[in-house]
C-alpha cells in the first residue's frame, strides 16, 4: 500500500490537511467548474453543489481514506471504495477524468496550504491519491465489464401513478423492446434529464419494484424549491413526466444489496420517508423465496398518507412466514402503528440478525446504535445514503 516514506509524511500532516480539507475541497470545485464549467451543466449534482453536500463528502472520503491507509497499512477500505464506484459507475464516470481531478485537486492544494505542501508532503499526498484513483479505477472497470460497458439506454414510460402528494412512481419499459438485464434488490439506476436552461442534470433513484421483470420501476419524491438546483430534477420530473415520456437510464449499480440470505438468518429492514424505495425488491426477494427466518420490517414516516408503497410494504411482508411490521407515524398513526419517531426499544431483534437501513443520515445513526446495543454485529448493519455520502463526513 502506502509506501514508508509516504506514510510517515501523511500521518505527520494528516492533521493540517484535515483541519483544511474543507476549504480545499471548496477550491477545488470553484477550479475545476471554472476551467470546465460543462462539467457542472451536465455531470456533477447541482443540488449537491449548491448545498456544499458534495464537497463535505468529498473531504470526508480522502481524509477517511488517509487515516485508513496510515492506521491500517496492510488493508484497503473497500467497503468505503466500493460506495463511490458504484456511485461513479452509475454517472459514467471514465479514467481519464481521475487525471483531471488530481490537476485541479492539488492546485487546490498548494494554494489552501501554501509553503507547508513541500516536495515531501507534495510527494506523499499525491501517492494517497493515486492508490484511492487506480483502486476506484479499477473496481469501476469492473462494474462496468458486468454491466456489458459504460452506456445509457431510452425507456419509455408505460405507467405513472401517484403514491402521495410529494411521490410518484414511474414503470418504464426499454424504448429499442430489447432485453431487460436483472438488478439486485437494493440497487438503483441513474436517470439522465434534460432541463429548461439546456443542462442534462443526472440523479440516483432507487429500483423500487420486484426484480425479475421486463419493466423498471423507479419512486421519486418531489424536493421542495423546484426553482432551485435542490429540487430541480424531481420537480421537472413530477411536472413534465408522463405515459410515453421517454427517459435516459443508466444500467443498476449500488452495494446497499440483499444477496442471497441462508434461510436460517433473521433480516431487519428499516427505512423512513422514502427509504423505503429499496426496502420493497428487498422484501419482495424475501416474500418469493419464502424466507423462512423471520424478517423484521421497521419504518418511519410523517403519516400514512406520506408512506409511499404502503401497500406493497405491507403485501409483501404480510406473504412472509414469520414477518413482524413496526410501523411509527409522527401524526394520524392507525391502530397497531406508534406515534413519533423509530424506537427500537420494544423491537425483537433476533440473534444474527442481518439488517439493511435506509433513510435520513440521523434516523440511521439512531438504529444502527439501538441494533448494535442489542448485540447486532457492526458488520451486519448496512445501510444506503441517498445523495453524498455525509457518514463519513460525520455531517
Amino acid at each position: 500500500m502506502l509506501s514508508e516514506q509516504s506514510a510517515a509524511t501523511v500521518r505527520a500532516t494528516l492533521p493540517v490537511v484535515g483541519a483544511a480539507i474543507g476549504q480545499i475541497t471548496e477550491r477545488f470545485y470553484d477550479g475545476l467548474f471554472a476551467a470546465r464549467p460543462e462539467l457542472l451543466r451536465d455531470l456533477f449534482n447541482r443540488g449537491n453543489q449548491a448545498a456544499g453536500t458534495q464537497r463535505q463528502a468529498l473531504a470526508g472520503s480522502v481524509a477517511a481514506f488517509a487515516t485508513h491507509l496510515v492506521e491500517h497499512p496492510d488493508t484497503r477500505p473497500d467497503a468505503m471504495l466500493t460506495r463511490i464506484a458504484h456511485k461513479h459507475a452509475s454517472l459514467g464516470i471514465a479514467p481519464e477524468q481521475y487525471a483531471l481531478v488530481h490537476e485541479h485537486l492539488f492546485a487546490a492544494i498548494v494554494e489552501v496550504l501554501g509553503e507547508a505542501v513541500t516536495d515531501e508532503v507534495a510527494a506523499a499526498w499525491d501517492e494517497v491519491y493515486w492508490l484511492m484513483a487506480n483502486a476506484l479505477i479499477a473496481i469501476e472497470k469492473r462494474l462496468y465489464d458486468e454491466q456489458g460497458g459504460l452506456s445509457w439506454r431510452l425507456w419509455e414510460v408505460v405507467e405513472r401513478v401517484q403514491e402521495t402528494p410529494d411521490v410518484v412512481t414511474f414503470r418504464l419499459r426499454p424504448l429499442d423492446g430489447g432485453p431487460v438485464r436483472d438488478f439486485r434488490p437494493g440497487q438503483y439506476v441513474s436517470v439522465r434529464t434534460a432541463l429548461s436552461d439546456g443542462a442534462r442534470q443526472i440523479r440516483q433513484y432507487s429500483l423500487s419494484g420486484a426484480p425479475g421483470t421486463s419493466e423498471r420501476q423507479i419512486s421519486v419524491k418531489r424536493v421542495p424549491g423546484g426553482t432551485t438546483p435542490e429540487g430541480e430534477v424531481s420537480n421537472h420530473l413530477h411536472a413534465r413526466v408522463h405515459e410515453r415520456s421517454v427517459l435516459e437510464l443508466s444500467e443498476p449499480y449500488g452495494d446497499l444489496v440483499l444477496d442471497e440470505v441462508p434461510g436460517s438468518t433473521p433480516v431487519l429492514l428499516a427505512s423512513a420517508g422514502i427509504g423505503v424505495t429499496p426496502m420493497i425488491p428487498m422484501l419482495a426477494q424475501l416474500a418469493a423465496t419464502g424466507h423462512p427466518a423471520p424478517v423484521t420490517v421497521v419504518h418511519a414516516d410523517r403519516s400514512p398518507a406520506d408512506h409511499a408503497l404502503r401497500a406493497d410494504h405491507e403485501t409483501y411482508a404480510g406473504k412472509l412466514p414469520a414477518a413482524a411490521v413496526h410501523l411509527w407515524y409522527e401524526q394520524d398513526a392507525p391502530t397497531g402503528a406508534h406515534t413519533g419517531r423509530a424506537d427500537l426499544t420494544g423491537v425483537t431483534v433476533h440473534p444474527g440478525t442481518r439488517a439493511y437501513l435506509c433513510g435520513p443520515l440521523p434516523f440511521m445513526r439512531a438504529v444502527r446504535a439501538q441494533l448494535i446495543e442489542q448485540g447486532v454485529s457492526p458488520a451486519d448493519v448496512h445501510y444506503e445514503v441517498f445523495g453524498p455520502d455525509l457518514w463519513l463526513a460525520g455531517a
